[in-house]
């Protein structure tokens, strides 16, 4: 039984903590918020038996096996190092770092400390990407030359978020980073990109609108469409939509989780079943059950029986991705990486 600490108690939090307890093999014996007021109602739901003023006093007074830091991007590096001093295992939420450098020195000091550093990139973790991911690698489709990966929404995400419409950079690093990293799982590594920006909400700091062309260094040519100002005919949370071409015919993740194959001999289609789990809220739920996959494979990765997808240094090519693509948008030029 791993024993961890939760760091930060927002809105994400509830999900997080219900989806390592759908996992098993762990207990939560400590929390942490800077308004103890919300630490302590997450404590109250989840019986957790700990509640610290400081995230220091968390660590000097804890035997952990990891710490689970769901707070704003700006602290996350203030806390990875704290956890690396008291040689703690890292779970990061997405994204990693503000910057590029804040991200070096996290992947830094937990290198030097010896212990994990891993990110909650649950994205590609959902089941109807693995599922289209599956037929890729079964080569049904040939080799692929083309894709299109869509992101076009008008949910009220500054709702249970508001502070997102105070970004200076968002869609990018709220939804890219996502995104970008579902690119990589699909396609490999990218080796240029352009980007142009928008902002539609007249009430927000950041941009909610990015199109990305991609060129992959498999050969593949990757449109990305990021958007929070498109208008959609449901209120559940956006599906991610992607059109796959190859040599032999296409694949498609359709609305509604289905998946379908075209080759010469016809279309077949298969809906991708999500499981059903009573936490989860309904308009949410293809991506709050792709939390407990990502908690699955980051336990069995702390347990030594598999190995993480999601580490920190294959997330800071993501994130090395979100940034290039604010210099292309800022310099309306094709980034080399």
């Amino acid at each position: 039984m791993k024993r961890f600490a939760v760091i930060g108690c927002g809105f994400w939090s509830q999900y997080q903590i219900a989806a390592w307890e759908e996992v098993g093999g762990v207990e939560l014996v400590a929390v942490y918020n800077r308004s103890r007021e919300k630490a302590e109602r997450i404590a109250e739901r989840f019986g957790v038996p700990k509640v610290y003023d400081t995230a220091e006093e968390l660590f000097e007074n804890e035997r952990l096996d990891f710490v689970d830091i769901i707070t704003n991007v700006e602290t996350h590096e203030k806390f990875t190092l704290m956890a690396a001093r008291y040689g703690v295992p890292v779970i990061c939420q997405k994204p990693m770092a503000p910057d590029l450098e804040s991200a070096a020195r996290m992947i830094k000091a937990c290198k030097e400390a010896g212990v994990p550093l891993y990110i909650h990139e649950n994205w590609r973790w959902q089941l109807p990407i693995r599922a289209l991911k599956k037929k890729m690698d079964e080569g049904v489709i040939g080799k692929p030359f083309r894709a299109r990966v869509i992101y076009s929404n008008s949910f009220p995400v500054f709702e249970n978020q508001p502070f997102l419409a105070e970004l200076e950079q968002f869609i990018l690093t709220d939804m890219g980073t996502h995104i970008l990293d579902v690119v990589r799982f699909l396609f490999g590594e990218v080796k240029s990109l352009y980007c142009q920006t928008a902002k539609v909400h007249k009430n927000i700091k950041g941009e909610d609108v990015a199109t990305l062309s991609l060129k992959m260094k498999s050969g593949v040519h990757v449109t990305v469409e990021l958007s929070y100002a498109s208008k959609v005919e449901h209120d559940r949370f956006p599906e991610t939509f992607i059109t796959v071409e190859g040599e032999a015919g296409s694949l498609e993740l359709a609305p509604d989780y289905w998946v379908k194959v075209t080759t010469r001999e016809g279309t077949m289609a298969k809906r991708v079943e999500i499981p059903y789990y009573p936490w989860v809220d309904s308009r949410y739920e293809v991506v709050h059950t792709s939390i407990v996959e990502v908690n699955r494979n980051l336990l069995a990765a702390l347990n030594n029986e598999q190995e993480a997808e999601t580490t920190a240094e294959d997330n800071y090519k993501t994130l090395e991705l979100v940034y290039k693509a604010y210099e292309s948008a800022e310099r309306n030029t094709v980034i080399e990486l």
